[in-house]
């Protein structure tokens, strides 16, 4: 099962979300980063591979079954306009499990949000794909 991790700044929340994926059996781990030193810290984390980039990203989520990132990767020039109208459109369209982790930065609130840390958040959607691993 491909899941990828989509990510950008500093890669900090993609690079928790790999940590905790690690312990889930036969995924392979995919780093997507808006730039490269978002790719690198999710590798250092250790995903099976890494891109980062607008094209690298649009033709990664094609082949994904699952995609991971912050709420902002299906919104244009979200990440303090990393993520591009392009790529937003191409996670959004794609037919990959979108898990989105609320976080309510750059101007988007998630109603309910404020409930819990990041860390749970993390948590959470890394429960979220071990379930579905486990459906299939």
């Amino acid at each position: 099962m491909n899941v990828m991790v989509v990510d950008g700044q500093g890669g900090g929340i993609g690079k928790s979300v790999i940590e905790k994926l690690k312990t889930i059996e036969n995924i392979d781990i995919i780093a997507l980063g808006t730039n490269q030193y978002a790719a690198h810290q999710m590798e250092k984390a250790g995903s099976c591979k890494n891109y980062f980039g607008e094209t690298a990203i649009i033709e990664n989520v094609k082949k994904a079954d699952i995609i991971i990132g912050a709420i902002g990767i299906i919104a244009p020039s979200a990440m303090m306009g990393e993520i591009t109208p392009n790529i937003a459109r191409s996670i959004a369209q794609s037919s990959a499990k979108k898990i989105l982790i609320p976080i309510n930065k750059c101007n988007f609130i998630v109603a309910g949000a404020d409930k819990n840390n990041l860390s749970n958040y993390i948590q959470n959607a890394v429960n979220i794909v071990r379930s579905l691993c486990m459906s299939l």
